[in-house]
């Protein structure tokens, strides 16, 4: 069976024309690649990581018109950024070897679409926004493969369910694999961001609260009391939710599970089930301005 998959993703790519080989190779690889620099990735999966797959998940949230999706998914980060690896690695492959070429097709746009609603819908002007390039460009490569195939569908043929079943157990392999090229001793560079302006320190009240992101696209929040300034991850240490100051209890409160975080004890954890602080940032006033050290 293996052969038999090599044998017509040959034939394809000799059958095929030099625009729809053009495109089928840009897509196919790119999508291994992502694939592949996530699985090489060793914070990608790891909780606290500028790169953990939670933190951007927490970011979507923030900013993503369907925030709200997001904040249901942070509970399982670690199984989103397994399946987002592995579902990678299969369109890619899938689109190299064609196999179930218009299924593959449709899952690129729809995660091209997934990624622009993410990460890049307020990107302005719009043609800066890499994740619409893509999402055009895997739909231009659907309706080419409607036009050069007889029939248009996206079902599986009985051989195909045997090459869909290799190709998963491809993208599962090669997932595991990029475990054995993770550098191990890879610094996290969050820490390493040179002075970034938050806001002037005059629109900052004593008592007030200001919530602004990180570099990574990390929410963060910023307080200002009598003896000075202070900033915390606004990333909850249980699984990953976004929390949010409440005036109220003076806490900072997780919505998925109900933490609670004393920002005037430095971040502790006061009610479960979180039990470790909240990560404090390093902030300063400087002229004018209250930064980011």
């Amino acid at each position: 069976m293996n052969s038999g998959i090599f044998r017509v993703a040959a034939q394809s790519w000799r059958n095929q024309g030099l625009p729809l080989r053009i495109m089928r190779f840009w897509l196919g690889f790119t999508w291994i690649y992502a694939a592949w620099d996530k699985a090489t990735d060793p914070g990608f999966l790891t909780r606290g990581s500028s790169t953990f797959i939670g933190t951007q998940l927490s970011a979507y949230s923030a900013q993503s018109p369907v925030g709200f999706a997001f904040n249901k998914l942070i509970e399982h980060s670690i199984q989103v950024g397994i399946v987002v690896m592995i579902t990678e690695f299969a369109i890619g492959l899938a689109t190299i070897l064609w196999v179930v070429p218009s299924l593959a097709a449709f899952g690129g746009f729809s995660m091209s679409v997934g990624l622009w609603l993410a990460s890049s819908f307020h990107v302005n002007p719009y043609f800066l926004a890499s994740d619409t390039a893509y999402a055009v460009l895997w739909l231009s490569y659907l309706l080419l493969i409607k036009n050069n195939r007889k029939g248009f569908t996206m079902s599986l043929e009985r051989r195909g369910v045997m090459r869909v079943g290799i190709i998963g157990a491809m993208a599962v392999a090669f997932a595991g694999a990029g475990r054995i090229f993770t550098p191990k001793n890879l610094q996290d560079n969050a820490s390493a961001a040179t002075k970034t302006k938050i806001v002037k320190l005059a629109a900052l009240k004593v008592g007030a609260t200001k919530n602004f992101v990180l570099a990574n696209g990390a929410p963060a929040i910023l307080f200002r009391t009598k003896t000075g300034v202070f900033a915390y991850s606004a990333i909850c240490t249980h699984l990953g939710c976004t929390v949010a100051y409440d005036v109220v209890s003076l806490s900072l409160i997780c919505p998925c599970h109900g933490s609670k975080f004393d920002p005037f004890k430095s971040g502790a954890a006061t009610v479960g089930p979180a039990t470790t602080p909240l990560p404090k940032l390093k902030v300063a006033i400087e002229g004018a301005w209250v930064i980011l050290a």
